[in-house]
């Protein structure tokens, strides 16, 4: 399923962005730090082209990519993210992590639990080689994705925080500039499953 791409320029805390926009189903995908997580943006992009689900991805055009909260991303002023969240019931918000201890862990954080628990179920056959942690006392604090404010929480249904190690979002060991991140297909084709297990579903 294809959808019209908008893209919007926005200014927050002084960074430029350019806010890609495709509006499909009521399931949204999420990238706020695509230029920052390499491989967030890319496997957002794909996964809701693959499952038909909505998509709004945040890069960095210019300029060393710098790390705005995700909660101080809720800009009023963002037309794209309004209008994104308008029109899904659950985000699954994808970030990436670089936590030493945990190099091959997918945590999934978030406040929709049910949304959480589908997906995690639809990840199991990345393992081995990754694990998937729903438990929110074994996700780090910085991690867990509940913020108020954070754009993941403020959809109808809320949603799902998907925190990946760079091997689950790239197979570039070392960033090559001006190339794309390219995710690893099994994640791709693990994460397209549990999306379409989650609109299938349709947790509130």
């Amino acid at each position: 399923m294809t959808g019209n791409v908008r893209t919007e320029n926005v200014l927050i805390e002084g960074t430029e962005f350019a806010a890609a926009l495709t509006i499909r189903s009521d399931i949204g995908l999420l990238a706020l730090h695509g230029s920052k997580e390499g491989g967030t943006a890319e496997l957002a992009q794909e996964v809701a082209a693959r499952t038909g689900a909505g998509c709004l991805v945040f890069t960095q055009p210019a300029g060393d990519p710098v790390h705005i909260p995700s909660h101080r991303m809720a800009v009023p002023h963002c037309e794209a993210l309004r209008e994104f969240l308008a029109s899904v019931t659950v985000v699954v918000s994808l970030h990436g992590h670089l936590r030493p201890e945990f190099p091959r862990t997918i945590f999934l954080g978030g406040g929709n639990r049910a949304a959480a628990s589908i997906l995690a179920d639809g990840l199991a056959p990345l393992a081995p080689p990754f694990d998937t942690v729903t438990d929110l006392a074994a996700i780090p604090s910085g991690l867990r994705g509940l913020h108020p404010r954070n754009p993941v929480n403020l959809a109808r249904a809320g949603g799902v925080q998907l925190e990946l190690p760079l091997s689950a979002r790239t197979q570039r060991p070392e960033k090559v500039q001006g190339a794309p991140d390219l995710p690893p297909p099994t994640v791709t084709a693990a994460l397209t499953a549990a999306v379409e297990r989650l609109a299938a579903d349709r947790p509130g």
